[in-house]
């Protein structure tokens, strides 16, 4: 390298290491206006973290397993699957997929049967709904006031020019779902403590309740878990279900009708022991025929109802739970440490920041100036 290539190299490196010099100066310069910054901020964090509730979370992991169907198209469904064409799904009737448990978890029958779910909390002599701790018992606190009253004041303000009028359900004829102020309320408040998390590619469900108590969550979790199991297997069901109904109805007609007929032979017979006249006997051959028949009858559908109950049996998907729900512990939030580095951080940025922005401004106010003159 020539010492001309070298001399016209060192004014750069010269320049960066006075840049890097200067803003380290100006930092140190600024320095009370850092420090004050970041001590606020400390302390604003230091209340933070005192003044947030604590929260319980609990999480069960479970898998959903169902009956697999036969699949349609014999032998070809393997010369399919090469093809890349599944027939077998095509052809089997399947439930609820685990990527909609979310949207059956959010729906507003699932919620308001949640809103119900009866609670340990303590102080309390006898358990009381989620519905009634938040809206009775369960005071916001300091954060929660202020939030209240600051973000949420022209929610506030919009409700209580309402009044109580809003929270009376509507009057309608047909069976349409509503839900008050109130439910809403609490409804948009359970969508952030009930969390579910689909894993489609290992295929498990995780589902999750945090509350201000730790045997309260675990409670929330629990029912959550039993509610969603139960509305999948509804769905999964509901045609056999249906089916079954049906031919139960059928089968306790056919089972009166043949006790019917049964008991009117048997009757026949006491009424003509000695049945010598073709009348007699002709009457005797009918009544006979038609027991016979309803007896057939009878029978096919006796078969046909065991034969369903077993497919309802077969079709109830079972869910593996990997992890059950317990009561947890150790609470989820607050992380006080964590919120106190955070803010510390975020103070320490915020007073550098501070420091450079005084000098940019003041180099823009030059600037206006010198271009007045």
């Amino acid at each position: 390298m020539s010492k001309e290539t070298m001399n016209t190299q060192t004014p750069h490196i010269e320049d960066d290491e006075i840049d890097l010099i200067a803003l380290a100066k100006k930092v140190w310069e600024g320095r009370k206006t850092i420090i004050k910054t970041t001590l606020i901020f400390m302390v604003i964090g230091f209340f933070i973290a005192i003044l947030t509730p604590k929260e319980f979370t609990t999480a069960t992991t479970m898998v959903p397993q169902t009956s697999s169907g036969k699949q349609i198209g014999g032998n070809l469904s393997g010369l399919a699957a090469m093809a890349g064409i599944n027939l077998g799904s095509m052809g089997s009737e399947s439930g609820i997929a685990p990527t909609l448990y979310p949207q059956i978890v959010s729906s507003i029958p699932f919620q308001k049967e949640l809103l119900q779910t009866p609670l340990t909390i303590e102080g309390q002599k006898n358990k009381v709904t989620y519905a009634d701790y938040y809206t009775n018992i369960q005071r916001p606190g300091v954060l929660g006031s202020i939030k209240k009253y600051t973000i949420g004041l022209p929610g506030v303000i919009i409700k209580a020019i309402k009044g109580k009028s809003s929270n009376q359900q509507p009057t309608t004829d047909n069976q349409l779902l509503s839900i008050t102020d109130d439910e809403y309320e609490l409804i948009q408040q359970l969508e952030e403590q009930i969390s579910l998390d689909v894993n489609v590619k290992d295929g498990y469900v995780t589902l999750s309740a945090t509350m201000p108590e730790a045997i309260a969550s675990a409670e929330l979790a629990k029912k959550a878990q039993d509610l969603l199991q139960q509305y999948i297997i509804d769905y999964k069901i509901q045609k056999s279900k249906d089916q079954l109904q049906f031919i139960q109805g059928r089968y306790d007609e056919k089972e009166r009708e043949f006790k019917a007929k049964q008991h009117q032979l048997a009757r026949f017979k006491d009424r003509n022991q000695f049945m010598n006249s073709a009348l007699a006997q002709t009457s005797f051959e009918v009544f006979q025929s038609e027991y016979e028949i309803a007896e057939k009858v009878y029978s096919e559908l006796a078969k046909q109802l065991e034969t369903q109950k077993i497919q309802v049996k077969e079709d109830t998907p079972v869910f593996a739970v990997l992890k059950p729900v317990s009561v947890p512990i150790e609470k989820s939030k607050p992380n006080r440490p964590l919120t106190l580095i955070i803010f510390t951080f975020l103070g320490g940025i915020l007073g550098v920041g501070m420091v450079f922005g005084k000098e940019f401004l003041g180099s823009v106010k030059e600037q206006w100036n010198g271009s007045e003159k």
